[in-house]
């Protein structure tokens, strides 16, 4: 059968095009989510900073119980969004376990040096450069509060050597310090450079009194080094943080490896998920037109003897090497389009420059086999019709098919819409992630359930549009319709794909367009002062007070942002937070305060915005249980509920609850309302000069960054969409031609029973037309209900925004495809002669 199915392939190159290219195309997508999955999992980080450590002791995650399910509790971890810490006993415990030749606890510092302000630099005690280990090259360790080492990555650069001054800034204060010394490795470490001060006076500037960033674990030459694992593990997990060994050590060092693991490995599941989903339905739709156009010669077959199980052989066999030919060409594009998204994330700030693309051997083995194993299964549902009948039937069978499906399909179709219908219920009972998913599952329900009951879909529209398509194309109109009842069920992959990229374009990218607009607009309505002060390196806590003791301040807000864990319906989620001076506050900022006052906001309280409240159950005055950005759980009393937690994050806290849980420990503005005519911009600009970098901006200006961010961010989702709808399109096309040029004998014939030419190209005008029209207007239908659930689940908006110009894109570009796709062929077909194309095969 291999030797008859590549002779096949060989002679009919045409009919097998549009089936490789289905095949290729989702290989390549396919491949690119997987690597992107692979290289995710591979990633650890660069475990070179503590490469002589045998273990690290930190805190990077947090593990929470989840609801109990047939008596088993569910857990969840979720990444820390600000670097934990342990306490400094744990060195000392660590120091003490039999084996154990030094345990050095890591202070990490945020820094920036004006001799190389671009170059990514932490500050550390000089005690932790044992870990590397760093060696000196140059000069001796630094002895004194006003000197420092700097490593080979800093010094190179910048030309810094013993007796050298720099300004190094870190908690928002510049200082000078001398250079004693120049430290280096003896391999090659990437990340972040650094520099040591005196453990003394690193312990001095660290935001976290008390605790390390981490602990690292040194065994003397002789040790039992299982043993010692196993009770550095105990100790570890006693002070509620995690022993990292191996590769994972790189996690220790630079959690963002960590973050950018997960971005990775969730973006490329999650987006894996939605394109196996339209793989599946294109491979399957374009696999089984495949079979259906060659149903005649599947006949002859039949009738000359073959058997119903050589007839499904030598199909499968063709789809097998089909699904071969398509893995060899799209596994290469796929590493070479996840390469480019590698690039595209690391240059918009997703991935850290470390992050390389590995792997590809299991991405490529899973994603061809799945791939195939769709396209077998669907050639074999394919060929079931033509292998069952009898061969005496089988010629008469070819000629004429059942316009609709069996009931099986007819019930399966009503349960999937149903479905679809009841997930609405689900995502407008709930928020956030829940909502998103239970959201996708509804469209993806809704094109199934397209799917199934496309034949019946078909013909009743073809019903419904005969009397237009007449009226409209004459003879030709007429004639359309009587195409469109009878190939009904032919009809079925283009319809879907036409279905899916609508839908799919119009929920996803719209969504994404809605979120950016809420989030800029609570902004840019919520902020009451005129003017911010920032610094690219942080302000002091102190520096709202200094603003409002300048003349014509009215009010002056520090703000500082962060990320807080909150408990949910399902699993807990990490909300963007900020934590406020309220001294003054109602004037700088309008959160939209529909219950309590901002005005009780004290450390042990908490302002939660309404949607956040809603979905963990709280209400005002409750007692709200939740974890700061380092993993430290607290019991805040809710004092305020808020409308705007889209423009400002989801939870507000005083800013003193903050204290010693954020990695700076500083300010990241502070919001300035001026009295009118106060003249106070030049008095403003002086303050802001005593602080390294800072400057008073406008606000308007900060809501104009902050769309830029918000539009950065969105960029992922909007690219992987595009990538997925562009599939659906370009599969939608592909089916097109494919039903186009089966036409050849249909249209020649019409045309020697006295069909002129352009009657047959204004029928075939015809029938797109209302298979369009019917497939765009059940995809925006389907758009029009996923989007505006989730917009109200989401936002609280009732009315979705929806850009003219990106529905008459989505539209237009679908419709002008699609025509494009059957006008094309449909006319190099009607200039064969009739006669001749008689002659062609099926």
């Amino acid at each position: 059968m291999l030797r008859l199915a590549a002779q096949t392939l060989r002679h009919r190159t045409g009919g097998f095009l549009a089936t490789f290219v289905a095949l290729a195309a989702g290989v390549a997508v396919l491949m690119t989510c997987a690597l992107l999955v692979e290289s995710g999992w591979r990633h650890h980080g660069d475990p070179h900073r503590y490469g002589a450590a045998v273990a690290v002791v930190a805190d990077r995650d947090l593990t929470v119980d989840g609801p109990t399910v047939l008596g088993e509790t569910e857990h969840t971890t979720v990444l820390l969004p600000e670097r934990g810490s342990v306490p400094g006993k744990v060195a000392g415990d660590l120091a003490d376990v039999p084996g154990v030749d030094r345990a050095v606890g890591d202070r990490r510092l945020v820094v920036t040096t004006t001799a190389a302000p671009g170059l990514p630099t932490t500050g550390h005690g000089s005690s932790s450069t044992a870990l590397a280990p760093y060696r000196l090259v140059s000069g001796r360790p630094p002895r004194s509060d006003g000197e420092i080492a700097v490593d080979a990555r800093l010094a190179g650069p910048t030309r810094l050597g013993p007796g050298a001054t720099t300004e190094v800034i870190t908690g928002g204060v510049s200082r000078t310090y001398e250079v004693s010394g120049v430290v280096g490795t003896d391999g090659t470490a990437s990340g972040r450079a650094a520099l040591f001060f005196t453990d003394a006076h690193a312990a001095a500037l660290d935001p976290h009194p008390g605790r390390y960033d981490a602990v690292g674990v040194l065994t003397a030459p002789d040790a039992d080094r299982d043993a010692v694992l196993a009770e550095v593990r105990r100790i570890a997990d006693a002070a509620g943080a995690t022993a990292y060994t191996g590769h994972d050590r790189g996690i220790a060092a630079e959690p963002e490896s960590a973050a950018a693991r997960s971005l990775a490995l969730g973006a490329g599941a999650a987006f894996a998920g939605y394109a196996a989903a339209i793989v599946g339905f294109v491979v399957a739709g374009t696999v089984g037109l495949s079979v259906r156009h060659r149903r005649r010669d599947l006949a002859l077959l039949r009738a000359v003897a073959a058997t119903p199980g050589q007839v499904r052989s030598m199909l499968l066999a063709e789809v097998g090497l089909l699904g071969l030919l398509a893995g060899a060409v799209g596994v290469p594009a796929g590493l070479l389009a996840t390469r480019q998204v590698r690039d595209a994330l690391v240059s918009r700030g997703f991935l850290p420059d470390d992050f390389t693309v590995r792997g590809g051997v299991l991405s490529a083995a899973a994603v061809v086999v799945t791939v195939a194993v769709v396209a077998l299964f669907s050639a074999w549902i394919a060929a079931l019709r033509v292998t069952r009948i009898r061969p005496t039937e089988a010629l008469g069978e070819a000629a004429v098919e059942p316009a609709t499906g069996g009931r099986a399909r007819l019930v399966c179709g009503l349960a999937c819409v149903a479905g679809a219908f009841s997930l609405t219920v689900l995502t407008g009972a709930t928020d956030g992630q829940t909502a998103l998913g239970a959201a996708m599952g509804m469209l993806y329900l809704f094109v199934l359930g397209v799917a199934l009951l496309a034949p019946w879909i078909n013909q009743g529209a073809a019903r419904l549009l005969g009397p237009v398509l007449r009226t409209v194309w004459g003879d030709s109109g007429y004639l359309a319709a009587a195409n469109l009842r009878a190939n009904a069920r032919g009809a079925v992959a283009v319809l879907t794909a036409l279905v899916l990229s609508v839908g799919l374009g119009g929920t996803v990218w719209f969504l994404q367009d809605n979120l950016e607009r809420q989030t800029v607009a609570q902004s840019r309505e919520g902020v009451l002062a005129q003017y911010a002060l920032t610094s690219g390196t942080g302000l002091p806590a102190s520096t709202a007070a200094e603003a409002r003791r300048v003349p014509g301040v009215a009010a002056a807000t520090g703000v500082r942002r962060t990320s807080v864990v909150v408990p949910d319906r399902l699993e807990p989620q990490t909300v963007p937070a900020q934590g406020i001076d309220p001294l003054g506050a109602d004037r700088t900022l309008d959160l939209r305060v529909r219950s309590g006052s901002l005005d009780a906001l004290r450390e042990g309280t908490v302002a939660v915005s309404t949607a956040r409240a809603d979905a963990a159950g709280w209400r005002l005055g409750d007692k709200a249980r939740l974890w700061l950005g380092d993993g430290t759980p607290v019991t805040l009393r809710v004092v305020a509920l808020y409308e705007r937690g889209w423009g400002f994050g989801d939870v507000t806290l005083h800013r003193r609850t903050l204290d010693g849980h954020t990695v700076t420990g500083l300010d990241d503005r502070v919001l300035i309302r001026t009295t009118p005519d106060s003249g106070a911009e030049g008095a403003l600009a002086e303050l802001a000069r005593r602080y390294p970098g800072g400057q008073v901006t406008d606000t308007a200006r900060l809501t104009g960054e902050l769309a830029e961010d918000v539009a950065v961010s969105g960029w992922l989702n909007k690219m992987l969409v595009t990538v997925l709808v562009g599939y659906a399109v370009l599969a939608a096309a592909n089916t097109l031609v494919m039903a186009a040029l089966a036409r050849t004998r249909e249209l020649s014939l019409l045309r020697l029973v006295g069909v002129t030419r352009g009657q047959a190209k204004r029928m075939v005008h015809a029938e797109q037309a209302g298979l369009l029209g019917v497939a765009l207007l059940i995809g925006a239908a389907i758009a029009a209900v996923t989007l505006t659930t989730i917009v109200r689940a989401v936002t609280g908006a009732t009315v979705p925004h929806v850009p003219a110009t990106g529905w008459t894109a989505l539209l237009g570009g679908t419709t002008a495809l699609a025509l494009l796709a059957t006008v094309i062929p449909v006319t190099h077909i009607l200039r064969t002669a009739p006669v001749e194309g008689m002659g062609v095969r099926e």
